[in-house]
């Protein structure tokens, strides 16, 4: 298990399932130590068997996005078995309520609002200056192309994701003095649970992503670690959105 990322300590939420499995499986397999993170803790311990099974080192942790002590409690289990973190992904994200904004409950709002963008906050703001007293590190918060371009039916999604990247680039302004970067990443169409699960639930989903793009098909789940990977390592890049969508931005 040797390679770009040799020595860092790499904290993935929802890094059990679908896009986080294939980056902790990913930043594993090029020397990273990965904290592997997400709700059930034995999806959790599957990933890290099998980074362990192929050489590498991996903590399974609980954390749900919308509890505060539970990510206080994932920051410290980091630190104390790896005595650092260099790398943060937060890929946890939910939509609970596809539909009218007339038809979303309170309760729903407020779920989306805590896992997807109080929690990212929390944990990037509470791990930022333990990284500047490191020397430095970087944080890549994943949106989706729904922040960009809003659609219909997905209302609050999008504005708890849109609310992330305005607080990505406040992060990289506050953190830049820390040698802390921060980028977020909006992804198009990829195989996943999520995405996966709506193409064989909402009639004609998979087809429409299929036909709003550019390159006419749904990326591999694999395929997300190339730009993660990028802002991972690019060490003059911070602030930015990068997008990888299959063009599906460019034909709007």
């Amino acid at each position: 298990m040797a390679g770009k990322f040799n020595d860092k300590v790499v904290i993935v939420t929802g890094g059990s399932r679908g896009l986080g499995r294939a980056m902790s499986l990913g930043f594993a397999a090029e020397g990273a130590r990965v904290v592997v993170a997400s709700r059930k803790i034995a999806s959790c311990e599957n990933v890290v068997r099998q980074i362990e099974g192929l050489g590498g080192e991996a903590l399974a942790r609980s954390a749900h996005m919308g509890n505060l002590s539970d990510i206080d409690e994932l920051i410290e289990a980091a630190y104390a078995r790896f005595g650092r973190v260099d790398i943060l992904v937060n890929n946890a994200g939910t939509n609970v309520a596809f539909g009218a904004l007339s038809d979303i409950s309170p309760e729903a709002f407020d779920k989306m609002l805590d896992v997807n963008l109080k929690g990212p906050w929390y944990l990037a703001s509470r791990l930022a200056p333990r990284m500047g007293e490191q020397g430095g590190g970087c944080v890549i918060n994943v949106l989706s192309v729904a922040a960009l371009s809003t659609p219909a039916y997905s209302g609050v999604y999008a504005a708890t994701k849109a609310g992330l990247k305005a607080l990505t680039e406040v992060m990289a302004q506050e953190w830049a003095d820390w040698n802390i970067r921060v980028n977020a990443l909006a992804p198009g169409s990829y195989h996943s649970d999520l995405t996966d699960g709506a193409i064989e639930t909402i009639p004609g989903y998979g087809e429409g992503m299929v036909a709003a793009a550019l390159i006419p098909r749904v990326a591999e789940t694999e395929e997300i670690l190339n730009p993660v990977f990028y802002l991972a390592s690019e060490s003059f890049t911070t602030g930015i959105t990068l997008v990888a969508d299959g063009g599906l931005m460019a034909k709007r």
